[in-house]
Parts: C-alpha cells; sequence; structure tokens
C-alpha cells in the first residue's frame, strides 16, 4: 500500500509517511490488536524514533462512537432539525447540516453551549465573519462526520462521533508500540492532533507533515501510518 506522496519535505527534512492497512476497526475491536496485525501483514517494524499516527476515526469505530442510520436509536429532537437548517454545507461534508449530525452535538457539546454558538456564530457571520460556531464548540463538533458515499461501509451511512479520551489513547498505544503515537483527524481541508503521547512532541509540525492527507479518504481502509525522518539538510 502506498500513499500518493510517500514523502514530504519541511524545513529541509524529509519525512517519509508510510500508510497501514487493517481490517475494518467497528466497536468492540481491539484497536491496539488490528493495528499489529496491519504491521505484520505488511512487514513493518516501529522503531522508537517513528510516529505511529491513528485517525479519530478508527479509535472511535473502536469504541463504539457511531450511530448506523436506520440501525442505532437516534432519537432527532426539533430543535437538532431547526438548528441544522443553518448550517453552511462545505466541500468537506455535511457537518452538522443534517438533523442526526446536530442532534449528536447537542448531545456531545450540551445544549447551552450549542445554543450559544449558534446565537454568536450567526451574529458574527452577519458582520462577514466565518467559523465562529465551531471555534465556540470546538472538537467534540468539529469531529462529528455524516454519511459519505465514498466511505468505506458501514460508515457510508453513519453519524460518527468524536473517539473518547485520545490523550489516553495515544499514551497506551505509544506503551504498546514503543514510539511516538498521535491520534489526528487529518481530510482534504486540514487537520488536528486530537492526542499524543509523548505530550511535548512537536503537534504543529505533525500536522504539517500531514497537511496534504496522506491516507487519503474513502475505502482505502488505511486508519493508521507511520511517519519516519529521511534526511535533514544540516547545512
Amino acid at each position: 500500500m502506498h500513499t500518493k506522496t510517500p514523502v514530504i519535505t519541511i524545513d529541509s527534512t524529509e519525512w517519509l509517511r508510510i500508510p497501514v492497512k487493517t481490517r475494518l476497526i467497528l466497536r468492540g475491536d481491539d484497536l491496539a490488536e488490528a493495528i499489529q496485525e496491519g504491521l505484520s501483514n505488511a512487514d513493518i517494524t516501529l522503531v522508537p524514533e517513528d510516529t505511529l499516527f491513528v485517525s479519530e476515526k478508527a479509535v472511535g469505530g473502536s469504541q463504539g462512537r457511531y450511530f448506523i442510520l436506520g440501525e442505532d436509536e437516534l432519537h432527532v429532537r426539533p430543535l437538532a432539525r431547526f438548528l441544522s437548517r443553518y448550517v453552511t454545507k462545505t466541500p468537506g461534508g455535511i457537518g452538522l447540516g443534517m438533523p442526526e449530525t446536530m442532534e449528536c452535538a447537542l448531545r456531545e457539546c450540551g445544549t447551552v453551549r450549542i445554543l450559544f454558538a449558534a446565537l454568536v456564530g450567526g451574529f458574527t457571520r452577519f458582520l462577514g465573519r466565518r467559523g465562529d460556531f465551531y471555534r465556540i464548540v470546538g472538537t467534540c463538533a468539529r469531529s462529528i462526520d455524516g454519511p459519505t458515499k465514498g466511505t468505506i461501509p458501514p460508515f457510508n451511512n453513519a453519524v460518527s462521533l468524536a473517539p473518547l479520551d485520545p490523550e489516553g489513547v495515544s499514551r497506551r498505544l505509544s506503551e504498546k508500540f514503543n514510539c511516538t503515537v498521535a491520534i489526528v483527524d487529518i481530510n482534504d481541508l486540514g487537520g488536528n492532533i486530537l492526542g499524543c503521547f509523548p505530550h511535548d512532541k512537536d503537534r504543529d509540525m505533525l500536522v504539517k507533515i500531514l497537511q496534504d492527507n496522506p491516507l487519503g479518504q474513502g475505502r482505502a481502509q488505511t486508519p493508521a501510518g507511520i511517519i519516519r525522518r529521511v534526511s535533514s539538510d544540516d547545512s
């Protein structure tokens, strides 16, 4: 399995990004075991200098943090239907622009916080400024994904939530694999580091290294990858 551009150069240093194909990770699966299987199948050995990065959707999937529409019970309140009408749709996905994703945001972030963010966001949007809604509600809402046609089933018909305790998950995986581990939310429009261990790792640098979304999206089934330093210009 090859990433679209394996090597990226950041500040004269080259970094190799190696995707790791795994089995589909669903509710109740052992995340570390699935990643280890993927590494073994690809004959990849991690070294302490590597950084293992894992998609937040894989972490959330193992925690059961998703609702399959039409199968899992997700009662949508009238408030969620009302608020979802005013969400701007973007090329990055439906976001909170459907009643089911907005209902999850109300549950995850709290009704008061969502209403406050909607009021502030609506006012500043009127003044020509965008993005305040998501700045106020934070990661808990930004990481909610709705169904997408190109995504591997069953997530093509599911609402996915942000993973629980990404910092703790990164620490446990770091202890398991003896290297730096980052839980990431990366897509074609940008990225965030939700959790990382050791904590002193340069998260801004990780985002730069992953800025072109080297794992891709859709049905690649590569929810993890390795960052490995290739060379640096010491001149």
